[in-house]
């Protein structure tokens, strides 16, 4: 059995995967072998007799904690498990934080352990005091424009003669006249101010992450800033091609407006507010948006290409939200991405975790160079598609000329292009007459 969420193995003791026992504690618990190889082969303890009695002592004092030790055999050979319980509360080694997630024991540090301390102690990040804060920092046209939309929605509960701080009682954003940090971020003046990486940066990308031409910056409350983000990128990061019908114009878009939209809400709502501040990237032909904070214990990326169960970061954010209208129902915001770019004619977006975050990316054409060669091209059927895109068709004798290669080579690549990949469809039947084009 190989090492999962669960189950670690050592071939011998050493202090140091106290981490280890530490991180299963603040996890799922989970079982460490001492006297086993990686590929969970016995090779045995020596000193055996002494662990025995020296482990749960060595975990008491350094954790606090119990954890079972049981001598087990095997061809002779004996080796140690370490059955290890997951904890409701904190559990640290030496003033440190560990947690097991995957196959991989990481320290928490910086907002990951705040964020895992409050959730040990019953509470998600947005529902914290903000002892700073009064209700002057309130924008009372923010909140205006959030009732006027969930009015329109019907999802909010009465609060015909309620005043500000009696609603915000009823959306659970204050209490007892104190304002909740989901208040500053939903409706604050300048949240900026309680938490200084709320901004969304923008930044326009030539030909690779180096090549940067020039960037802006948005900030402000959510119900402000998802527009801005969204008027600020039509107005200076995508272009918009126009086209007459008679004598109307009609101004298109390079990505589905419902699809770009889902994606700004998601990184502003499920976002970690302690982390770094959110970050869209505009490409040629593409454009991607990258929130900190990793998914929610329980969901993976494939997940969320399918109906889940909502776990979300800031949860009273995101009810907020959907009681104004800005999202229809928990658990389905990659779901609309997916589907509206794929309604569009666009590939399927990519959706990846990276550098302690969430990236959504969203692809301009069907075949990009990129998109072609995730799919299993060689170089040279990527060169023809792309011939293809641009020129329109290619015949086997282009094929063989863009590549240097022989016939037999060129038929049997555009074969697979047309039979194995579907990109291509073939025209004619024999001969010269015989040419390529896009399926």
């Amino acid at each position: 059995m190989p090492e999962t969420q669960n189950i670690e193995y050592k071939s011998s003791w050493h202090d140091d995967y106290l981490k280890w026992i530490c991180g299963f504690a603040n996890a799922q618990g989970g079982r460490i072998y001492i006297g086993k190889d990686d590929k969970a082969n016995v090779v045995g303890v020596k000193d055996y007799k002494r662990l025995m009695d020296d482990l749960p002592n060595r975990i008491k004092n350094n954790l606090g904690i119990t954890a079972e030790a049981n001598l087990l055999a095997e061809s002779d050979k004996y080796y140690i498990e370490i059955i290890v319980q997951p904890y409701t509360v904190p559990i640290s080694l030496r003033g440190r934080y560990y947690y097991r997630s995957g196959s991989v024991m990481q320290e928490l540090t910086g907002a990951s352990l705040n964020e895992f301390l409050l959730k040990r102690s019953g509470l998600t990040w947005d529902e914290v005091i903000e002892p700073r804060a009064t209700f002057d920092d309130i924008d009372e046209a923010a909140f205006s424009l959030y009732l006027q939309m969930a009015k329109e929605k019907g999802r909010m509960p009465d609060i015909t003669g309620l005043t500000t701080e009696q609603i915000f009682d009823k959306l659970r954003i204050s209490e007892n006249r104190q304002l909740k940090r989901a208040a500053i971020i939903l409706f604050g003046k300048d949240p900026g101010r309680f938490y200084p990486s709320t901004f969304v940066k923008i930044g326009r990308f030539g030909k690779d992450d180096t090549d940067l031409r020039y960037q802006e910056a948005e900030e402000g409350n959510l119900i402000h800033l998802h527009r801005n983000v969204l008027e600020q990128l039509n107005r200076k990061f995508l272009i918009r091609p126009v086209e007459f019908e008679g004598m109307y114009r009609y101004d298109n878009y390079e990505y589905p407006m419902p699809a770009l939209r889902e994606m700004i809400l998601n990184a502003l709502i499920h976002r970690n507010y302690m982390g770094a501040h959110t970050q869209i990237r505009v490409y040629d032909d593409k454009i991607s948006i990258w929130n900190d904070g990793r998914l929610p214990e329980g969901i993976n990326l494939a997940a969320l290409k399918h109906p889940h169960s909502s776990k979300p970061r800031n949860p009273i954010i995101a009810d907020v939200c959907f009681k104004g209208g800005l999202i229809d129902a928990w658990g389905r915001g990659t779901i609309k991405i997916i589907e509206t770019s794929k309604e569009a004619g666009l590939p399927e977006p990519e959706l990846i975790e990276r550098d302690g975050g969430f990236f959504v990316t969203l692809f301009k054409y069907k075949f990009s160079g990129e998109q072609l060669i995730k799919l299993g091209l060689n170089q040279r059927q990527v060169k023809a598609v792309l011939y293809v895109k641009e020129k329109g068709k290619i015949t086997n004798a282009e094929y063989q000329e863009i590549n240097k290669i022989s016939r037999r080579t060129a038929t049997s690549e555009l074969t697979e292009l047309v039979e194995n990949f579907n990109i291509l469809k073939k025209l004619g039947t024999a001969g010269s007459s015989v040419m390529y084009k896009l399926e």
